[in-house]
């Protein structure tokens, strides 16, 4: 008897052979787990808003976001710039565009700004909520 022959004979009296990757990966990722691994996972997309008006952003986003939900992302980068050169010593209107659209967004979730590396205090990720 060949080798095949012998494994699918034990199958089937067995039951089959436990596979633990194939295992791991239909359970659950509980939501913490979740958290941490986003948290630490670069961003899957990225959106610059250079250059645009507050109702050009608002509108960039939103398609941005439609287009991360039917692709299934889940971490975002938006660069917004830090708005140093309007006048607004607090923030700049793109920044504040950003805030107010993610405050609105069902799909944003956990927020911060980006590292060093991504534009610091001129960026922003967010973390997409879990479908479902």
């Amino acid at each position: 008897m060949d080798f095949g022959k012998i494994l699918d004979r034990w199958n089937k009296e067995s039951g089959g052979i436990y596979d633990k990757d194939a295992a791991m990966e239909t359970q659950e990722e509980s939501p913490a787990s979740r958290r941490r691994r986003l948290l630490r996972k670069k961003p899957d997309e990225t959106l610059d808003l250079h250059g645009l008006t507050r109702d050009e952003a608002w509108d960039a986003l939103s398609g941005f976001f439609d287009m991360a939900k039917d692709r299934g992302l889940e971490k975002l980068l938006i660069i917004h710039g830090k708005g140093t050169h309007g006048g607004d010593q607090e923030r700049g209107v793109l920044t504040k565009t950003v805030h107010k659209f993610l405050e609105r967004c069902p799909l944003a979730g956990e927020r911060g700004y980006g590292n060093a590396s991504q534009g610091g205090t001129g960026s922003t990720w967010v973390v997409l909520k879990s479908p479902g």
